[in-house]
């Protein structure tokens, strides 16, 4: 379980693949803290750490998660956004993020804002997944407050600490982000349609 504050970006520094599955090398600043069977988020996906070495860490994407992410899109020297498992005693900050994207959106508009940047995302509606306005969404692990909510789109509004801190800087039109829509909107659309016989 993750809240969507992202603690830095971390950088691909290989990536091997084998057979359906791929793995990826990476460096941050608290390879030294992490241990094998850790969880960890990268771009929102949670993924297992695999192998520790002194100044890398590695995990392992298999087929279903390369197919529902942009995680098969990374080359090496991307930046990815990561965030350690929320502990049972923190503070939820952002919201409630677990980890399982549901799809990928791209990215159709960027538009600065006198110091803030408004990113607009569009995505293939499927699942009845729905943003809901100044409710929650993850894009690439980064909890954000939806605006301008739409049947197939949305956007979000980025501070400067969040655009420099995460990999939304290097976001422009045409990239294609993960996303994963707020799990408690998921549940009652669910129930509704279960209660209206849908």
């Amino acid at each position: 379980m993750f809240s969507g504050i992202v603690e830095e970006t971390g950088i691909v520094k290989n990536i091997r693949k084998e057979g359906e599955n791929v793995h990826f090398t990476m460096t941050c600043s608290f390879v030294n803290e992490l241990k094998i069977d850790q969880s960890l988020s990268h771009n929102g996906v949670c993924l297992t750490v695999v192998d520790v070495t002194d100044n890398t860490y590695t995990v392992t994407a298999i087929q279903e998660t390369l197919i529902k992410s942009n995680l098969g899109k990374l080359e090496v020297e991307d930046k990815v956004n990561l965030e350690r498992s929320m502990k049972p005693d923190s503070l939820l900050d952002g919201h409630i993020v677990q980890g399982h994207v549901d799809q990928t959106a791209v990215c159709t508009k960027v538009e600065e804002a006198d110091g803030s940047w408004y990113y607009t995302f569009e995505y293939e509606a499927q699942n009845d997944d729905i943003t809901v306005e100044k409710g929650s969404v993850s894009v690439n692990g980064v909890s954000l407050t939806v605006v301008n909510s739409k049947d197939n789109s949305f956007q979000v509004a980025i501070i400067p600490f969040t655009h420099e801190i995460t990999n939304f800087h290097k976001i422009k039109e045409g990239t294609i982000v993960n996303i994963e829509f707020d799990i408690i909107g998921k549940y009652i659309t669910k129930i509704v349609k279960q209660y209206l016989g849908k």
